[in-house]
């Protein structure tokens, strides 16, 4: 007995897109992609994404701000402050640095 039955090949369409037709179809789709329509249509989609989901991101916000505080546990807005504050110390420390090296110059002469 004889196995002669034909194989399924799921990837039969795609070995035959390759190639030439793979070529232009990048082709295009560059062309496309690289026009003013496009950029202007991906900048309206973005804006409107933006302006749809901004309320929801607010509330979002607002409620892991909370869940935060409950837990006692810092939020962004306290570790931006401390972020802040630490970085004004090490300029005061890199300020007092200079000016001790600037009198310990002086102190040598």
């Amino acid at each position: 007995m004889s196995d002669e039955t034909p194989k399924f090949d799921p990837f039969a369409p795609w070995k035959q897109f390759q190639g030439p037709m793979m070529e232009a179809w990048s082709k295009a789709m560059s062309e496309a992609v690289a026009s003013d329509d496009f950029a202007r249509s991906m900048g309206e989609t973005l804006n409107s994404y933006l302006e749809t989901s901004a309320p929801l991101q607010k509330q979002f916000e607002s409620a892991m701000e909370k869940y935060l505080q409950g837990m006692q546990l810092p939020t962004r807005a306290e570790f931006l402050a401390f972020s802040e504050r630490l970085t004004g110390l090490e300029m005061r420390l890199d300020d007092m640095e200079a000016k001790i090296d600037k009198i310990l110059s002086l102190l040598e002469k």
